[in-house]
């Protein structure tokens, strides 16, 4: 009989399986420098991983992090890292079926905000806080995407706008940190995004300025000119934990874990050198520190990201239901070749250092890992913050230049088809989508608008105008009505096969 689990924490991680790597540094000499909002997954699979290499190395000692669960919903993820102190198992899922687990500790600790706001502010104005890292989702930065502005009527900043209120906000809880540095003479906080956002930091800055102002202009204007918004490329295909992955981390190798996290081996990081107050030595663990990212970050969005999105909703139409079976599927690969190679990277600047044949083909051979099990459910997901921010750029600028337009076309006509809610068996699909209602209904009016779906401008702009495009749409979402996802992904290859 197999010995029981052990539950992880400081005291029993030396009576680890030595198949499980663990922190090789004391991590009682280990004092917070950052604070970070949204410890999920992909923050533990990424910065927290980087942070630990460095810390291994006998480095960034006083770089600790100090997670913070900002909504009432992350009371699970708060509890279960602060039991376990901090600790962690992070699986590396390789082609092979091998797994290579490894104790995390660079988590000093976790912090509740509607629990104790006092603490996290406490935390973020202390001056050993130099940096305040955000992993907050795409659509939670609030940018209309009409407009390109900061959206001040949403619902969720109302109370925090309020004077004197306790922050319930990301932008709540950084704009009052700084404020209140700024009134203590403390030199403010690096505000580093590690969002899957185009210019993230920008989005940042933008966004968490626009906020102050409405608050306090002073205050904005004192943002503007001293608080640093530096700008990150982040890649690591990370997918929900499931069940399977803590009992196969409980079986192979004994540890009990109340939340690990599982990812592919492929990791990249690429970050803006703008932290006045320092910054771990990042390019130690083989973080790209550059003075540019733009170049990196567009790679990533319009060819891995658009390449995401070109295959979760044509893969689950045809009955897939993970990324790995689609991307094993030669049609498919095919499909995805052809949108990167003829639409994706057209649209891209040179980006230094990087073979862009080879990134195309690691890409397949990342989405095709059967070890990471990455479901096409999650990856159709909030499509009305990712189809605007990642595809529509790169039919934007091919409609400009004359470039191909197809492939893009059918991923839209299939992202409408998937909106409709039921798959081609009749079966009912769950949108998970912030604005689900909405997305429904422009679906369900395509029997008697063919470009309902399309008429939304706040996702789409003016594309409903553009014949260019609404032609091979039109084509597109009539196929996958009358012929299928699959028999119209093959027409498309063929038709655009050496165009």
């Amino acid at each position: 009989m197999s010995p029981a689990p052990v539950a992880l924490s400081q005291a029993t991680v030396g009576d680890l399986d030595p198949a499980v790597a663990t922190p090789s540094y004391d991590r009682s000499a280990v004092t917070p420098g950052v604070v970070h909002l949204g410890v999920g997954g992909f923050h533990r699979a990424h910065q927290a991983m980087y942070l630990d290499a460095l810390m291994n190395q006998g480095e960034a000692l006083d770089w600790g992090i100090v997670g913070v669960g900002v909504l009432a919903h992350d009371k699970r993820i708060v509890e279960t890292l602060n039991a376990q102190d901090g600790l962690y198992t992070l699986v590396l899922k390789h082609p092979d079926g091998r797994r290579e687990p490894r104790v995390i500790g660079s988590i000093v600790g976790m912090l509740l905000a509607p629990d104790d706001p006092e603490a996290v502010l406490a935390r973020m104005t202390d001056p050993q806080t130099r940096i305040v890292s955000l992993t907050i989702t795409e659509g939670s930065y609030l940018i209309n995407q009409s407009t390109g502005e900061f959206d001040a009527e949403h619902p969720s900043i109302q109370g925090d706008l309020a004077q004197g209120a306790v922050p319930s906000t990301a932008f709540g809880y950084v704009v009052e940190a700084l404020r209140r540095r700024k009134d203590a003479g403390t030199p403010p906080f690096t505000v580093m995004s590690c969002d899957n956002l185009p210019g993230n930091g920008d989005v940042a800055r933008k966004t968490m300025i626009a906020f102050a102002r409405l608050k306090d202009p002073g205050l904005a204007d004192w943002m503007t000119e001293h608080v640093a918004f530096p700008n990150a490329m982040v890649d690591r295909i990370t997918p929900v934990t499931a069940d399977a992955d803590k009992e196969a981390l409980a079986q192979e190798f004994g540890v009990q874990d109340g939340w690990p996290v599982v990812c592919e081996p492929y990791t990249q990081w690429v970050l803006q050198d703008e932290f006045p107050l320092g910054r771990p030595p990042l390019e130690d663990v083989g973080v790209q520190v550059v003075d540019d990212v733009v170049p990196y970050e567009l790679m990533k969005l319009r060819l891995l990201n658009a390449s995401h999105q070109s295959l979760c909703y044509l893969g689950y139409l045809s009955g897939y239901r993970y990324a790995h079976e689609v991307c094993q599927d030669p049609l498919f690969v095919e499909f995805l070749l052809g949108y990167m190679n003829e639409e994706g990277r057209p649209t891209l600047p040179e980006v230094p250092g990087v073979d862009l044949d080879a990134y195309c083909h690691t890409l397949i051979e990342r989405f095709a890992n059967p070890q990471v099990r990455d479901t096409l459910a999650r990856l159709c997901a909030e499509s009305s913050d990712r189809i605007p921010k990642w595809l529509v750029p790169v039919i934007r600028d091919n409609l400009a230049s004359g470039g191909q337009v197809g492939r893009s076309a059918l991923v839209v006509a299939a992202w409408a088809r998937y909106a409709e809610g039921a798959d081609e068996q009749g079966e009912p699909i769950e949108v998970v989508d912030h604005r689900k209602e909405a997305v429904m209904a422009a679906a369900a009016a395509q029997q008697e608008d063919p470009l309902a779906f399309l008429r939304d401008p706040s996702l789409f702009g003016d594309l409903a105008e553009q014949e260019r495009f609404t032609a091979p749409y039109l084509a597109a979402l009539k196929a996958l009505h009358e012929s299928g996802a699959r028999a119209t992904t093959q027409a498309t290859v063929d038709a655009l096969r050496g165009a």
